[in-house]
């Protein structure tokens, strides 16, 4: 049967592969420790909860809701900006919720993508941002994700080399998959950039939160003149532990958030009131729980470290986000990164996402959550040292995919 020109456009979803492997195995009775998913494990705080409990019961409270967000949470939204980064922000046409980020993202893509329209994205890099624009029409330029003068260099190549010119470039950092973080010197570049050649940045903040260093990450509205050209995407999955809530923000730029606002108008209602509510409540409450989640992932991301290495596997510290990216074992590296997850699935019950996930680039790496606890890890160490030390019995039975091709 012939597929949708949409769905035309998108390739496998590897991931898919990895997660069919890891419930067969449990199916079949297997200790599966899941590093793979971004899904994070801690609860959210309480206060939070206990604001959603005490709202629910309110029947009002069960009708529909507002498309860009009730005026209670753009206001605690602007109010962090101001706080973390000072950045003031009008919470009336300069702040929208989001049902996450990646709701956003896809959404802002519809928003300003005409069919054929190029978007420089960082490869490798979360999928959304590649694949929200290939969905709306746009063609794709790849640029590194390390931010350096690399990026730079690729950035003036694309606005020489491409027809039509790039109409946006989308940045991330703390990074993922790749963990990189990006200074403000870095984005005074990338916006005066953006502004000599009259292109929008799309900043995916996410990970704003989860560092490691003395210096929190900064925002890309910190640069001055940069809310002329910048819309950033924030989350408070990560920053909160609310995944499942499906609350995002975007903010900056008028034109971008009134593009997105009247998009998402046709599409939704926002999320469900009571959860908007206690996300006002996160926002304008105390922040020690944030603090005390930084410090979980720290201590995650030091055994992690530590056992792995034992082991006979470096992993580099990432200094910000949830993840590490990780460089294949060189006995492993002619695998490609799905297969080699699949071998470490089956022959350590283990569970990564595959680089080639995020982008051709990535092929060489695979992406490890800090989303089990110090004990798992630790198991998952033990597990790895068992594989490694039988790899070359392993890799007698096993065909690399480049042999095969």
């Amino acid at each position: 049967m012939e597929e949708f020109h949409k769905t035309r456009r998108l390739p496998p979803y590897v991931f898919e592969q990895v997660n069919k492997l890891k419930a067969a195995a449990r199916a079949q009775g297997a200790d599966i420790i899941d590093l793979g998913m971004g899904n994070p494990d801690l609860p959210t705080p309480p206060h939070i909860v206990a604001k959603m409990m005490e709202v629910v019961t309110d029947p009002r409270t069960h009708r529909y809701s507002a498309s860009k967000g009730i005026t209670g949470l753009r206001k605690a939204q602007a109010a962090y900006y101001e706080r973390r980064f000072g950045v003031k922000l009008n919470p009336n046409t300069q702040v929208i919720a989001t049902l996450g980020s990646k709701e956003g993202f896809a959404n802002m893509a519809q928003a300003i993508t005409a069919p054929g329209d190029v978007v420089l994205s960082p490869n490798p890099s979360y999928p959304i941002h590649t694949f929200g624009f290939l969905m709306a029409g746009a063609a794709i330029r790849s640029i590194p994700a390390k931010p350096g003068p690399e990026v730079f260099h690729a950035l003036e190549r694309a606005v020489i080399h491409s027809v039509p010119k790039p109409i946006a470039v989308i940045m991330c950092y703390p990074a993922n998959p790749t963990a990189y973080v990006a200074d403000l010197d870095f984005y005074k570049d990338v916006v005066a950039f953006a502004r000599k050649h009259d292109i929008f940045i799309l900043s995916d903040l996410a990970y704003s939160e989860i560092y490691f260093g003395d210096t929190p990450p900064p925002s890309m509205l910190q640069v001055p003149g940069a809310i002329e050209v910048t819309a950033e995407f924030t989350s408070l999955s990560k920053t909160f532990s609310m995944p499942g809530w499906r609350v995002g923000f975007a903010v900056g730029n008028e034109r971008l958030i009134a593009a997105l606002a009247r998009v998402k108008s046709y599409l939704d209602y926002g999320a469900f009131t009571p959860i908007q509510v206690a996300a006002t409540a996160a926002l304008n409450g105390p922040d020690d729980c944030i603090a005390e989640m930084r410090a979980t992932y720290k201590r995650r991301r030091d055994v992690l470290v530590e056992s792995f290495g034992r082991a006979g596997w470096d992993i580099p510290p990432p200094e910000a986000s949830m993840f590490a990216w990780v460089p294949i074992p060189e006995k492993f590296k002619a695998l490609g990164s799905l297969e080699f997850s699949k071998l470490l699935l089956e022959k350590a019950d283990i569970a990564v996402s595959p680089g080639i996930g995020f982008g051709e680039y990535g092929d060489d790496y695979v992406r490890i959550g800090l989303v089990e606890n110090e004990q798992r890890l630790r198991q998952a160490a033990r597990n790895l040292r068992r594989f490694l030390e039988t790899a070359d019995e392993t890799l007698h039975n096993v065909v690399p995919i480049s042999a095969s091709r």
